[in-house]
């Protein structure tokens, strides 16, 4: 089974950037989207993507935030935030239940540039690890998206220049942390611990994708119980389009 994740930083702008030769050329069984900064209503007949099922949720904001799921077998279940009213205004977790596991995808708040959502964002941490405890009480778990942190120095181009920025502060890398010492797996690290100069996002600024000054923000984490399971995760840098690219994980079921 291959699942993809990509923040796409507007739905309907990737769309007019190849969008559809990517999602073709990538054949996932499980696509996860993030920021798709739009609401239902507003999705077009090309969105609706022949062989998979489709679940969007989205913010309360006009333009801001949301997660989508295409799908190409029908979940047993689908539901829509962390059951915390506090944190389900925003669109960011779409989870899906299968027979073999839940798939969570989410969109991690950014703490901001000048860190005024890091207080919020250390909230949600806990209460978003507590929510796939819960699930993973029932059955294995899978989580994929943008979770809007580089964990160590190696996720990111310049660690010593970034260690107040949000992203890399030590607050944010501690709850990353937690929950892997909690028996979660970053899968892209069970496979390639040493690799470096592999990232998932780059900013619009400096040219820095051209100079691949990026961070890698964005995973697939299996729970401990999926480790036998694992095939491979791959972060795919030449795919264009958003200031993200996707990233894979290959399970066998």
């Amino acid at each position: 089974m291959k699942l993809i994740s990509w923040n796409v930083n507007g739905y309907r702008a990737v769309m007019k950037k190849g969008f559809m030769d990517a999602f073709n050329s990538l054949n996932a069984d499980i696509f996860c989207l993030q920021e798709i900064k739009m609401k239902e209503n507003q999705m077009t007949d090309e969105m609706n993507i022949e062989g998979y099922h489709r679940y969007s949720y989205s913010a309360n904001k006009a333009g801001y935030s949301g997660t989508l799921v295409y799908t190409k077998v029908e979940p047993i279940g689908v539901s829509y935030g962390i059951g915390i009213d506090e944190h389900d205004t925003e669109g960011r977790v779409i989870t899906c239940e299968y027979e073999d596991f839940f798939l969570v995808n989410v969109y991690t708040p950014n703490s901001k540039q000048k860190l005024e959502r890091l207080d919020y964002r250390m909230v949600w941490e806990d209460e978003f690890h507590n929510y796939l405890n819960i699930l993973r009480d029932r059955k294995p778990v899978i989580v994929c998206g943008d979770l809007n942190v580089a964990h160590n120095e190696i996720d990111l181009k310049n660690p010593q220049s970034n260690r107040r920025s949000a992203g890399f502060t030590d607050e944010e890398r501690n709850k990353m942390s937690l929950l892997l010492n909690d028996g979660y797996i970053d899968t892209f690290r069970y496979f390639y611990p040493d690799k470096t100069d592999e990232y998932s996002y780059w900013s619009y600024f400096a040219k820095a994708r051209e100079r691949n000054a990026g961070w890698r923000i964005d995973y697939f984490l299996v729970s401990d119980d999926l480790k036998d399971n694992l095939v491979d995760a791959k972060i795919h840098q030449s795919i264009m389009g958003s200031d993200h690219c996707p990233v894979e994980l290959e399970i066998n079921f």
